[in-house]
């Protein structure tokens, strides 16, 4: 089968396509032959080896590879048609057109992919295509994670820092169906996108800091690595939430204190990226509250354009690489 193989760390020039023999499924498996995953900022930061938060980097090495990776075919969100089943599968049948998530498995940068059937693989919404079904997972799963941690409410003054990317163009979408009125923050050359996913401002970081003056907000959703924790939790209104998409080790430990005080709350629990938020996620497409913002499609032999431009930020939208 055709995959986009990482054979070692380094830049995107690393990822060459290679024949490779297809994964047959095991008994409690099933095989999904890919039509799409997206290049996600995780699958270039695994590429690279240059997570965003350091303090798990040596745990992360350790498990993925110390000198070269051990999974060689990344790709953690993709969509596709179940193609095989293992002899216990029971719930899903051979033609279905599914999308999800491979987790730590990875793998959808490869024509045909084997994954436990218990993984978060659901149905594709009707009025998508596989392409815009790739790009679902990732941003999806996380946002609505954090939107419900946030226990958003209608009315809710919702600021989403990191507005253009994978996760944050979902959370202005689902802050907006929730009934918030939401702030994106991101670079001028995605305002277009952002204000068209429906925020109903947007700040242009290079022009304005947000945590200096100027509103507050009942809800931040924070998915920059390096912002500043005071300057946040001072843009909240009494009562606020501070949700931390890449909380780093001093925001984990400064927000025991915060939480203490009981004056504003700060969360950075992990999305444990749940069949059932996804299935939520998949009625939400259906009755077009939200939708997928697609910077671009390209093929598996263009893989290393897709990561420079995922990893640079000039991409307004998702990439995603196409085996159809």
């Amino acid at each position: 089968m055709k995959a986009v193989v990482c054979g070692s760390y380094g830049p995107p020039e690393v990822l060459h396509v290679k024949e490779v023999p297809a994964p047959e499924p095991g008994p409690d498996e099933v095989r999904i032959e890919v039509a799409a995953a997206e290049a996600t900022k995780a699958d270039c930061e695994m590429r690279s080896f240059r997570p965003p938060v350091y303090w798990y980097w040596v745990p992360l090495r350790l498990v993925f590879g110390i000198t070269r990776p051990r999974r060689p075919i990344l790709g953690a969100y993709f969509s596709g048609t179940v193609d095989a089943l293992g002899k216990h599968v029971r719930g899903l049948s051979v033609g279905d057109e599914v999308f999800g998530s491979a987790g730590l498995h990875m793998g959808a940068y490869g024509r045909y992919v084997c994954l436990p059937a218990k993984s978060t693989i659901v149905p594709k919404p009707h009025n998508m295509s596989f392409e815009e079904a790739a790009a679902v997972p990732l941003g999806g799963l996380n946002a609505l994670h954090f939107m419900r941690l946030a226990n958003v409410r209608p009315g809710d003054h919702v600021l989403v820092n990191g507005a253009g990317g994978s996760i944050g163009a979902f959370g202005v979408q689902i802050a907006k169906a929730m009934g918030a009125e939401v702030t994106g923050v991101d670079a001028p050359h995605k305002h277009t996108m952002v204000s068209e996913l429906g925020a109903d401002h947007f700040i242009d970081y290079t022009q304005e800091d947000f945590t200096r003056g100027g509103p507050v907000y009942d809800v931040i959703f924070d998915m920059v690595v390096r912002s500043s924790y005071r300057g946040c939790i001072q843009a909240l209104k009494p009562g606020g939430r501070y949700l931390i998409g890449n909380p780093r080790l001093s925001d984990m430990v400064r927000s025991k204190l915060t939480n203490r005080s009981g004056a504003k709350r700060v969360s950075f629990a992990f999305a444990k990226e749940t069949r059932e938020e996804l299935n939520a996620l998949k009625d939400m497409i259906e009755r077009g509250e939200i939708r997928v913002a697609l910077d671009r499609i390209v093929t598996p032999e263009q893989a290393p354009e897709a990561h420079r431009r995922v990893e640079t930020e000039a991409r307004s939208g998702a990439v995603v690489i196409s085996f159809a």
